[in-house]
């Protein structure tokens, strides 16, 4: 078991002396989450830290610690997920291994203790304070809807999936063993305290997780104790530990995670083919064959240098492209993202009011839902996707969301709405453009050349419930 931290009195010395925090005072304090848009939850989360000065000096670089002394922010987190909430969630129906695991540090190693099938709530108990065993939830925002509002917008703000997990953690006892993850993290500290230490990344910005033992990662950066309505972030690949200390009952945190795997190198990996794929229809250079035997050869010089001769190439069409393809990524986040939370408002998801004309004055509706995408498959077409219709009810989207589930289980008619959306010739692009950049604007100012096109294009777009007439 790793060296536990000493009295709160050092602690605070420490704290002083190792990690930049901001302390946001009572009277100044929010009371909540701000969800009027993306931009201002993202910019409640952090406060006071302002957004440009995160991104700035933070995001991708350093750990930020920011303590609150807020009764009714530390109530609202609390309000996210809570040991008790276990209970009842048991009772619907909860799998190891699926929903729940159950581990805990011995020895710098991760030991899962889970069990077979359902969980029972009376043997979770159990566990947790007989064997000082972590309860790890997977993606809460399943199943609390104050997290699936705050993940939706964060997806929103970042256009980036965003998943979450719980740790409740008894006292005296540690879950995982020092490592570092693939995500951006931002911890909130919903119950109790929690005692964490930060250290020096062996991989700045790591594209994997990855398990770290005592030896390697050397004495902490940063060391402090969280309480409910502290926030944590640090950057993918900071190695970090966490304990539960004596004297606390126990500890809950939500781990809200963006970012994986959503680097310019993966996102060259995915834009690049569709640049060849539309460089190639227009430069003979890129159509002639490779040489004889290529494929069989060791030494490869002389074809590298062709090679980087063509990349040169790719990159002069690129700075005059009008359309960069994204295939993979923009699907995967399009087909697995958090559908809008709407609570108990589903007027938005039936068409209603008047049909638009071409004298119709229009707006568009789940701006950060609707994206318009041309794709390498789709040759001389245009899209505009958005989730199943069903999924913005709550009852698909959500309910799988980051949970890794198999496409192949989706009915091949689901997976076809989901992949293309609503699909137009590629002549409608500007026009689509126009709807999403503008509040408002009307049929009429569409550009497109007939005015039967422009009716047909909002009249598609109201029936899909994607504007409406004002």
């Amino acid at each position: 078991m790793p060296k536990k931290g000493g009295k709160h009195a050092e602690m605070g010395k420490e704290m002083q002396a190792q990690c930049k925090r901001a302390k946001v005072e009572e009277a100044c304090s929010l009371s909540a989450m701000s969800f009027e848009n993306p931009d201002n939850l993202f910019g409640s989360l952090i406060s006071p830290i302002k957004q440009e000065v995160f991104f700035r000096e933070y995001w991708e670089q350093k750990p930020l610690l920011v303590q609150r002394n807020d009764s009714l922010l530390a109530a609202y987190y609390q309000s996210l997920f809570q040991l008790s909430d276990l209970k009842e969630l048991c009772s619907q129906g909860l799998y190891y291994g699926r929903d729940i695991n159950i581990c805990r540090c011995v020895n710098g190693k991760k030991k899962v203790l889970n069990k077979e099938g359902k969980v029972n709530y009376m043997q979770l108990k159990k566990d947790f304070d007989q064997k000082k065993a972590t309860i790890q939830f997977h993606q809460p925002q399943r199943f609390k809807e104050e997290l699936w509002k705050i993940q939706e917008k964060l997806e929103c703000y970042f256009g980036s999936l965003v998943g979450s997990n719980v740790y409740i953690t008894p006292q005296g006892s540690q879950g995982l063993p020092p490592h570092y993850d693939d995500v951006e993290v931002f911890i909130l500290q919903l119950e109790g305290e929690k005692h964490w230490r930060l250290y020096k990344p062996t991989v700045h910005l790591a594209r994997e997780y990855n398990v770290e033992s005592e030896d390697r990662i050397g004495n902490p950066t940063h060391e402090f104790i969280l309480k409910p309505g502290d926030l944590l972030y640090f950057p993918r690949g900071t190695i970090h530990q966490a304990d539960t200390p004596l004297g606390i009952s126990y500890s809950t945190h939500v781990t809200i995670s963006t970012y994986q795997n959503n680097s310019w190198g993966d996102f060259l990996l995915d834009a690049i083919p569709g640049l060849v794929f539309d460089t190639a229809k227009e430069d003979v250079a890129l159509r002639t064959s490779i040489p004889r035997q290529l494929l069989m050869q060791v030494d490869i010089a002389d074809s590298t240098k062709k090679l980087s001769s063509l990349l040169r190439r790719l990159a002069d069409r690129l700075e005059n492209t009008r359309e960069l393809r994204s295939s993979d990524m923009k699907k995967d986040f399009i087909m697995n993202r958090l559908p809008p939370c709407l609570g108990c408002d589903s007027d938005p998801l039936t068409p209603g009011g008047k049909l638009p004309k071409i004298d119709s004055k229009i707006r568009l509706q789940f701006r950060d839902h609707a994206i318009i995408t041309v794709e390498p498959d789709q040759e001389n077409s245009v899209s505009i996707m958005k989730p199943l219709s069903y999924a913005w009810g709550g009852s698909g989207g959500r309910e799988t969301h980051m949970m890794g589930t198999d496409d192949d289980t989706t009915s091949e008619e689901g997976t076809s709405q989901q992949t293309h959306g609503l699909r137009f010739p590629l002549s409608y692009l500007d026009a689509l453009k126009q709807i999403w950049s503008s509040s408002t604007l009307y049929v009429k100012e569409l550009n497109l050349i007939l005015d039967e096109e422009k009716e047909n294009l909002a009249l598609s777009l109201w029936t899909e419930c994607l504007i409406e007439v004002i």
